[in-house]
């Protein structure tokens, strides 16, 4: 029988469970009780049912009760050691500490309970090993003055753990409202398993004889999260399940559906064991915080763009955006643009402060080729060399109203349904908790995670393609991700602008995705600090591999090549070809 489950989505999740262990005939737990924290706050509700019988009406509300949505969720079904079949010794256990409320439920049996001395402040209610082992958990915190998982150092909190494992099998999951804490029997007495989640998904189900977990029972939510169980439960739509053992002894600490940190016991490091997958991105976020600084570069650039028709066009006009902004962290060296008809009627500044080029072309042409070749100085060479290493914000952020006034261009999100828009709002302020609402992790892990778990297919979109289209099927390309970004950044009231420019992407590059032609990126407003480029394409934040062309609220506002046909045409083929190469800065 199934003895815990714990789950850590980001956002909230509406799951339903269905305890198939009380069906008539069937011989039911010693116990059963779900822990939550609906409304996003750090207090828990519980549901708990001692000696439940068939049909019992407190497990059919685990199963259609609405108001069950949380972000985490731990479940318990007891089989009885120690103490009395009883409420007060049916899992999970909860104490409140320090402003918020702790929930414990443990797998596996103690051979001896610990004892709790009566001056502590933590006593236990029930006589089982599992609560006392909690009582002396929080003590061991409060000695240490830690007051939330998040200020626990997690390799002293795995060693603490270890040692009770010495008295008999525990595995355990502790949650404080904000993180999800799982630690794995040393001895495999008793096994914890994970399957990380990742989205896009319609129907997810999961079940054995005993339970059924059905996450989209309630409408489909496309979000990431982990589900631990101390028995792989099987899939029963067609989403495949991919659980693996959590090694003996070790500890993972989960928030909002992604891993803060894993620490492996000291025989499972010495013997060289590798660090689970999870542990291993969360690691990379870790290092996206202090990019390496990097050498300035001069790049040259050569943007080719040739159109071709079927019947002569007697008569175009065209605006082209292809001239490189000069400023602070970038200077145009050289530039020039040829075309093969027409005349340049202007050249302005527009709105935006993009350098644009207004062409007319009144000879028949059936060939139109646009070339732009330029020479880049980039000094974007580090990013971050301002900041200190962690700042909390106010998310979303507050603006002064002439501030406010000025960014407004960059503020308002795209016109979507108020339902969608809704749940892009739950999505970033999944990531704005998930980094304890510190403005730039919260970004950096948004341009990550896009890079990470969207994928790049080309001519998946189209330019009417949303950014909830893009969240829900989780693909697409440059444009589509630079637009989700957007799309989150507004959300959280951080002004984004969409940037369209260049990449190098040498031959030994890291960097793997990119259009074949134009690249598109973000950029954000960050107070006092100003414009930042973020590319969620890549993962990465902008340095000296990017080249700023034009910016603006949308993709349209910044087209490198825009024309309208007033008599001819038909037919039209476009080919573009884009070419960035570093050259010896003495060359410039």
């Amino acid at each position: 029988m199934l003895n815990l489950l714990a789950l850590s989505f980001e956002g909230e999740l509406a799951p339903s469970l269905d305890l198939r262990c009380l069906a008539p005939g069937r011989k039911p737990p010693d116990g059963w009780g779900v822990g939550y924290y609906p409304g996003g706050e750090l207090a828990a509700t519980l549901l708990k049912e001692a000696a439940p019988h068939a049909g019992s009406i407190r497990s059919e509300l685990v199963r259609t009760w609405d108001p069950l949505e949380s972000s985490i969720f731990l479940m318990h079904l007891r089989t009885a050691t120690w103490g009395p079949i009883t409420e007060a010794n049916t899992q999970p256990f909860c104490r409140s500490a320090w402003g918020r409320d702790w929930i414990l439920a443990h797998s596996g049996s103690l051979e001896q309970r610990l004892p709790i001395p009566p001056e502590v402040r933590f006593q236990p209610v029930g006589s089982t090993d599992s609560e006392a082992l909690f009582c002396r958990l929080l003590e061991w915190m409060q000695e240490r003055g830690w007051r939330s998982l998040g200020e626990v150092d997690a390799a002293q909190l795995r060693g603490w753990l270890e040692e009770m494992n010495g008295l008999g099998p525990l595995t355990l999951v502790l949650s404080d409202g904000q993180d999800l804490c799982v630690y794995a029997d040393r001895t495999s007495a008793t096994r914890c398993w994970v399957w990380q989640v990742s989205p896009p998904y319609e129907r997810l189900i999961l079940g054995d004889e005993d339970l059924e977990l059905d996450l989209t029972r309630r409408g489909a939510k496309s979000r990431k999260g982990f589900i631990v169980s101390t028995d792989p439960l099987q899939s029963r739509t067609d989403t495949p399940t991919n659980w693996t053992q959590l090694p003996p002894g070790a500890l993972m600490v989960i928030r909002q559906g992604a891993v803060r940190a894993e620490v492996l016991p000291p025989w499972a490091q010495e013997a060289g064991a590798v660090p689970s997958a999870a542990a291993a991105e969360f690691e990379a976020r870790r290092r996206l915080r202090r990019p390496p600084e990097v050498p300035v570069r001069v790049m040259d650039v050569h943007h080719r763009t040739v159109y071709r028709y079927e019947r002569p066009v007697e008569r175009s006009a065209h605006k082209l955006r292809l001239t490189p902004f000069h400023d602070r962290l970038q200077s145009l060296l050289s530039h020039e643009m040829t075309i093969s008809s027409g005349v340049t009627r202007a050249e302005y500044e527009d709105v935006f402060g993009n350098r644009v080029r207004k062409v007319l072309v009144e000879t028949p042409y059936t060939e139109l080729v646009i070339e732009g070749r330029s020479r880049v100085e980039l000094r974007d060479t580090d990013p971050l060399g301002y900041r200190p290493l962690r700042e909390r914000s106010t998310l979303p952020l507050v603006w002064m109203p002439w501030q406010r006034n000025m960014l407004q261009p960059y503020l308002l999100p795209p016109e979507l349904p108020e339902t969608q828009l809704e749940e892009l709002v739950e999505y970033a302020m999944s990531f704005a908790r998930r980094n304890d609402f510190d403005l730039l992790d919260t970004l950096l892990d948004i341009n990550f995670s896009i890079f990470k778990e969207y994928r790049y297919v080309q001519g998946s979109t189209t330019l009417s393609t949303t950014p909830f289209d893009v969240y829900s099927a989780r693909q697409g390309v440059c444009q589509d991700f630079a637009n989700v970004f957007i799309c989150l950044a507004r959300l959280l009231g951080v002004p984004a602008r969409y940037t369209c420019g260049y990449i190098y992407t040498g031959p030994k590059h890291a960097n793997q995705a990119q259009s074949e032609a134009t690249h598109a990126w973000v950029q954000v407003y960050l107070p006092e600090v100003g414009w930042k480029g973020f590319d969620p394409t890549n993962g990465i934040l902008t340095q000296t591999d990017h080249v700023r062309v034009a910016v603006g609220r949308q993709y349209s506002d910044c087209t490198p090549t825009a024309g309208t046909i007033f008599l001819g045409g038909g037919g039209e083929k476009l080919e573009v070809s884009v070419r960035c190469e570093p050259v010896d800065p003495g060359a410039k």
